[in-house]
């Protein structure tokens, strides 16, 4: 009787653990509600904002818009949600969201403690820190003392501790939740550094009433992996988010692009066929159309026009490549092959 009662404990405890996780066809909820909720930032320019016409913009966002055109072939079939960094997470574990694409980096935790998955990185970031140049600072090795601007709930945060620890300096945090008013404390002088991911740095500068008044420092802290996450316990949904971003990295290796993506399905080339889905069933074995590719391409073009259209050096933020280029020129962005 007491292995029995042993087994049904067990067996209660698994189902308990097992209806915590992602519902088991998010791809076919998506489908039946008709549009992807994607989690994005509230506003960080070039990465996932607002534009003057209301619109949702950036690289991030063209990534909510590459999931729905692979699944619905209409990038416009999104819901945004603007999440603050103390937000993101709770949506996503609750179901509130089907995507997280909003500057999040990838870490061990978030992937064992908060039952999330990562399906890839769309930006290899680090932090850095930015100060006036009226203070006459050029290292950060030159802030002790300092007052540090940084949003809570972040591995900046956490960063930031790290770094001034482990170079024997003190500081004064102005931790506080929403980015926009992080940059607000910092442009009014409550604070001497703002601290955050480099590319949020650039972001954040061109927001401030005198940007050029106010340098990058040229430290790395740290390793910041950013990418689109999911709930843990749903395959397919991560398969068909991990996919396009591969599908994007592999269209610009192919130079398939948006304006020729249509001359190119005429290609002989066999790669290129199976991209497209030409050949093979890759796409309606992720449970998408086998010209999943082509809807995606023809919605956002492929990662290097995201890329230069949001952030890029002809952007306002004007980004190099650096360690977003392709593997073939550099860098550390690769596609797994589609066959």
């Amino acid at each position: 009787m007491k292995l029995k009662l042993l087994a049904a404990a067990l067996c209660v405890s698994v189902v308990g653990i097992a209806s915590t996780g992602a519902s088991a066809g998010t791809l076919d909820d998506t489908k039946a509600r008709g549009t992807v909720r994607c989690g994005v930032n509230t506003g960080l320019p070039g990465f996932g904002y607002q534009n003057d016409k209301g619109e949702w913009a950036g690289l991030d966002v063209d990534y909510c818009k590459a999931i729905a055109a692979a699944v619905f072939g209409d990038a416009s079939k999104v819901v945004y949600s603007p999440l603050s960094a103390v937000q993101r997470f709770p949506a996503l574990q609750n179901n509130e969201i089907d995507v997280l694409a909003r500057n999040t980096t990838w870490t061990m935790s978030r992937d064992t403690a908060l039952g999330l998955t990562f399906a890839g990185v769309n930006f290899y970031d680090g932090q850095g820190f930015m100060v006036r140049k009226a203070l006459g600072v050029t290292s950060a090795l030159q802030l002790s003392g300092a007052t540090v601007c940084v949003q809570s709930g972040t591995t900046t945060e956490l960063n930031l501790a790290d770094y001034f620890a482990a170079n024997n300096m003190q500081y004064n945090p102005v931790v506080i939740e929403a980015q926009s008013d992080v940059n607000s404390a910092y442009d009014s002088g409550r604070c001497d550094v703002l601290t955050t991911d480099q590319s949020g740095l650039y972001a954040s500068r061109l927001e401030l009433g005198n940007p050029d008044d106010n340098m990058v420092l040229p430290e790395i802290i740290s390793k910041e992996p950013l990418g689109p996450a999911v709930r843990q316990g749903d395959d397919q949904w991560f398969n068909v988010v991990k996919w396009t971003h591969f599908a994007l990295l592999n269209a610009e290796e192919l130079g398939v692009t948006q304006a020729n993506v249509d001359e190119m399905k005429n290609s002989t080339n066999p790669e290129i066929r199976r991209l497209l889905g030409v050949e093979g069933t890759f796409g309606s074995d992720a449970g998408l159309t086998n010209d999943f590719v082509v809807r995606i391409v023809k919605a956002v073009g492929n990662y290097g026009e995201i890329f230069e259209r949001n952030v890029g050096q002809n952007s306002p933020l004007g980004i190099a490549r650096g360690q977003n280029a392709l593997w073939t020129k550099g860098g550390l962005q690769y596609g797994p092959p589609i066959r």
